[in-house]
């Protein structure tokens, strides 16, 4: 009884490559389209997703179903099909019906073998089956399979592609095969060796070799007055590495010497394939002439570092045993290097006309040529290059001696003389990169291959001498740096760190070296750069041509006011030229006032505009503070500060990178110029490597060449934080803009001329009006002038509202622009901080100026703020979520009545008071809200004060308490009502010479 409830049959052609084509037709009448056979004879195949995946093809009016190759042999093996339909087989499909099983049992058991067949042809790796284990049947079965050679290849190209698929699939898989058997790989060398497929086997590694010996080729050194060097076959014994026995081998192959006599047999039935193996690795000509002994020539120098370099290779790779000189391995790493030994007595001095002053310094050297452990001088190097050979044995060593690596020797010997020789700019970067420096090799007519390679195999090292091994070892290192009295002109006690800072600026100095003081804002770096000006007043020379010389600080505009107020607050005897405002000097004028004073105060804009006034003086120190003004070195204002110039430079920044490492090589062509290369080498060699590949090695040379002039110290390092007071109170002084200043002088005129007439409570009204006024205008003028918001282009994206013109509002203000540099500073080391102003208009122009600035949400608290926002404010602000969330606040302003008691708010380590309460314990109070019980780190605190202005006046009877008791002026503003007019005169008028206008 049957139970088929249809008949298909199958044909199959079976291609060259392994695929097979399948159509099929219904009872042998109707021809059954591509999809239905999918369907049905692959309705149970997982691999082609039961069919789904197949590609169906067009030929001759018919749909074939193509069947990758890789899938042939298991799918004909296990034959899982639908068994309600009735499969009838033509001859082929038949065949393979009845192979397949056979051939995915020696599949799943890793019966297979790389093919020699295919190697031998087209080197190629492919795989076949291995019949050694199958008994007659199988062996008959796949006998008569090969009978027809189309069906046979086809067949092995799909066990092959089988193997590939399953045990070789993957880059993992593939890898460790390339990694175990490296000579499947090697294409037709080692068939072409005259192997039959057993000893291939063998060679690949594929199957073990069970013979006892294995020969190898050994390379004999000239021994005592023996000039040549021989060649010569042996067996080396697997079981002792040392036993070796010398072998002859004639002209056909036989095999003549004394080896262990159980060995005989094998070797007599190995030696005429090695002759053949030897014969198509070597070279030709190294039979001519050998009749009874292919290796009784003996090879010249020329030949033996063939040998050495690559008949040795060819044979390794081969499968051969190759046996060389103990020293070779060794000589071939040690490749050529140069050697500069640095003369005694260069680097001694340290000072202007000492040895050693600058970068740019040459250094006095001796060449000296190292390979290995041999270190031959420039004589004897060109002695052993004139005999013209490649292995020549000195000081008992064997040493190599590749012209190309000599050529290169010679080329860079002569770059370096043709340069005018070693600067120490050279010397310093070779060895902070420990050797690795080929920079000064001349590459002319190189291409860009052989300039790698060349790259690759010559160093060029520095031999230093005492002077200067210790002078890189201080750079290096700051403990080692000499300790340097405090200058008698300082009246400040510098902390540790600071005192460290100070001797380094100076001990840089004595060099010609540039430095970059980068320690964070409030660890003083104005005292420590003030303590340095002092040591360049109390003990640098006059210079010989242009006798005493100033040193140049450019700053913001913002902070010009401050370093007037410090230096002469911690440095009195230092004479203080201000370059600024519309009645600075020039040309000739500007010479002369300027080599009369210690020390020229300018901005940044200023010096942009005053190019050429700046360049007509060699400053003996030029110091840029915020050096991140120049980060953008295609700026004008960047350019024209590099070109000042100047016996020595400094850069003070708490941020000498924000965004991008071009920013770091501004920085750096400014205190060292060329140190770092020009802008393109620098990008090529760091920027794009760390910026865009993470590289690991550029950035741990980048942090090796400019750590020596980098010093950067955070308040968080161990030794700082100890040292630090809880709480650090500092003033900020800043200069009114022009039109503050203009506002300024008007309002108090005004007042003057009022004064005249009023009288009683008018006079006292008047007067407590006019201060709000000029105190507002010292915050901004937009306070005074009751100006909107200017707005810009574009939404908020935060807040979906209009954009603020926070440039245009910035500009106007330089307390604002004070203000905004420093938080945008605090920001970038991850701190908080909280801002008091008396003035709500003032707030929410910061709030809406900040969050723009920051990218980033600021809280703003004040009278008309209920309790329920203020506590929620607080809880925010408080918080320290991980990981740190984008809406999480971190600049709280606050007006001080609001905000200035009654609140925790440790979450902040800067309090800003951006406007003056002359009530000194009304602002303690505002301070406590961050210093108090839970705060963990040290308190800044940051007092503003506009220069010139009733601020810095009533700051000064505040800190002098000469003319007013302290308890008068803190109880309120009301004592300002009683003065006389000119007394009020006296109190309120813009100082003129404070101010730059």
């Amino acid at each position: 009884m049957s139970y088929y409830t249809e008949t298909i049959t199958i044909r199959i052609l079976l291609g060259g490559n392994g695929d097979a084509l399948l159509h099929g037709s219904y009872n042998e009448h109707t021809y059954a389209s591509g999809v239905s056979l999918k369907q049905a004879l692959f309705a149970w195949h997982e691999p082609s997703f039961y069919g789904t995946a197949l590609e169906v093809r067009q030929m001759e009016g018919l749909e074939l179903v193509l069947l990758p190759a890789e899938m042939v042999i298991p799918f004909f093996a296990e034959a899982k099909l639908l068994r309600h339909i009735e499969w009838v087989w033509d001859e082929l499909a038949e065949r393979l019906a009845r192979v397949a099983p056979l051939l995915g049992t020696c599949l799943e058991e890793k019966r297979y073998l790389p093919s020699y067949e295919a190697a031998f042809e087209s080197g190629k790796l492919q795989w076949t089956w291995d019949e050694e284990p199958m008994n007659p049947e199988e062996r008959a079965l796949l006998e008569a399979a090969r009978s027809d050679e189309d069906f046979a290849n086809g067949l092995k190209a799909a066990f092959s592609a089988a193997v590939f698929q399953t045990y070789y699939g993957t880059e993992e898989t593939a890898a460790d095969l390339r990694r175990e058997y490296p000579l499947l790989f090697a294409g037709k060398r080692a068939v072409d060796a005259g192997l039959d497929e057993q000893a291939w086997l063998v060679t690949v590694g594929w199957k073990a070799d069970n013979a006892p010996f294995r020969p190898a080729l050994q390379l004999l050194e000239p021994d005592g007055e023996e000039t040549d060097w021989r060649l010569q076959l042996v067996l080396q014994d697997k079981r002792d590495a040392a036993g070796i026995s010398p072998v002859r081998l004639t002209a056909d192959g036989e095999a003549v010497g004394m080896w262990p006599s159980a060995w005989t047999t094998q070797v007599k039935l190995r030696s005429a394939a090695w002759l053949e193996r030897l014969l198509a690795i070597l070279p030709a000509d190294r039979f001519n002439g050998a009749r009874n002994d292919i290796f009784a020539e003996a090879l010249d120098d020329e030949a033996a570092w063939r040998f050495l370099t690559v008949d040795s290779q060819r044979l390794l790779e081969a499968g051969w045993q190759v046996l060389l000189p103990a020293w070779w391995e060794a000589a071939s790493r040690k490749k050529p290097r140069l050697r500069a030994k640095v003369n005694s007595g260069t680097g001694e001095g340290g000072k202007a006309g000492g040895s050693l002053f600058g970068l740019d310094s040459l250094i006095d050297f001796d060449w000296r040529i190292a390979i290995g452990e041999v270190d031959l001088s420039e004589a004897e190097f060109a002695e052993l290059v004139a005999r013209n050979v490649r292995l020549v044995r000195f000081r008992g060593q064997w040493i190599q001696l590749d012209p190309a690596l000599l050529a290169q020797i010679r080329r860079a010997m002569a770059s370096v003389d043709k340069g005018q020789g070693l600067s120490f700019q050279d010397v310093l970067q070779l060895h902070l990169l420990g050797g690795e420096g080929t920079g000064v090799t001349d590459r002319d007519g190189e291409s860009e291959e052989e300039a790698a390679a060349n790259a690759e195999r010559i160093r060029l090292e520095v031999e230093l001498n005492e002077h200067l091994l210790k002078l890189i070892g201080q750079l290096n290192q700051m403990s080692d740096l000499p300790k340097l009295p405090v200058p008698s002109g300082l009246r400040a006690e510098l902390r540790s760190y600071q005192q460290e800072g100070y001797a380094w600026l100076s001990f840089l100095r004595r060099f010609g070296l540039g430095a970059c003081l980068a320690d964070d804002m409030g660890l003083g770096k104005t005292v420590q750069l003030i303590a340095y000006l002092l040591y360049i007043q109390e003990n640098a020379p006059p210079d010989p041509d242009a006798g005493k010389l100033p040193s140049l600080i450019i700053c913001p505009t913002s902070v010009l006011g401050n370093w007037q107020k410090e230096i002469n607050r911690f440095a009195p005897s230092l004479k203080v030229m201000l370059h600024y405002g519309s009645r600075r000097l020039s040309g000739e004028d500007f010479l002369e006032e300027a080599k009369q004073a210690d020390v020229v105060l300018t901005s940044y804009a200023t010096c942009s505009l005053d190019q050429e006034t700046l360049q007509g003086l060699t400053w003996t120190s030029v110091s840029l503070d915020e050096a991140q003004n120049i980060k953008n070195a295609q700026t004008k204002q960047s350019t024209v500060v590099r070109s000042i110039p100047a016996r020595h430079r400094i850069a003070l920044t708490g941020t000498p990178i924000e965004n991008r490492l071009a920013e770091l090589w501004s920085l750096y062509d400014f205190i060292n110029p060329g140190y770092l290369g020009t802008a393109r080498e620098f990008n090529t060699r760091f920027a794009t490597a760390i910026e865009k590949d993470k590289d690991e090695q550029s950035t741990a040379e980048l942090q090796k060449l400019i750590k020596p002039f980098m010093l950067r110290r955070k308040k968080k390092d161990p030794a700082i934080q100890l040292d630090l007071p809880d709480k650090n109170e500092m003033k900020t002084y800043v200069h009114l803009t022009a039109e503050q200043g203009a506002l300024y002088e008007q309002t108090v005129n005004d007042l003057m001329e009022r004064m005249q007439k009023l009288e009683g409570i008018e006079r006292k009204g008047a007067i407590l009006a006019a201060l709000t006024q000029l105190k507002q205008l010292c915050d901004h003028p937009i306070l005074m002038t009751k100006e909107s918001l200017p707005e810009a282009a574009g939404t908020d994206q935060r807040s979906g509202g209009q954009l603020l013109d926070a440039d245009s509002l910035i500009s106007r203000s330089s307390k604002l622009e004070r203000l905004v540099a420093m938080v945008k500073e605090l920001r970038e080391e991850d701190e908080r901080c909280l801002i008091f102003t008396q003035y709500i208009g003032m707030g929410q122009m910061l709030k809406s100026v900040l969050e723009q600035e920051l990218g980033e949400p600021v809280l703003y608290l004040n009278g008309s703020t209920s309790k329920t926002s203020r506590d929620r404010m607080i809880e925010q602000f408080q918080s320290h979520a991980q990981p740190p969330s984008a809406d999480q606040p971190n600049v709280f302003i606050l007006s001080l009545k609001a905000g200035g008691v009654g609140l925790n708010l440790t979450a902040a380590n800067h309090v800003f008071h951006f406007d003056r309460w002359w009530n000194p314990a009304v602002e303690n109070q505002a301070t406590d809200r961050a210093y108090r019980m839970g705060q963990t780190r040290d308190v800044q605190v940051h007092k503003f004060i506009s220069l010139g202005t009733l601020e810095e006046r009533i700051d000064e009877m505040l800190e002098s308490k000469q003319q007013l008791s302290e308890n008068v002026i803190s109880s309120s503003e009301g004592w300002i009502t009683e003065l006389s007019t000119e007394e009020l005169k006296d109190l309120f008028t813009l100082r003129r010479d404070m101010v730059g206008l």
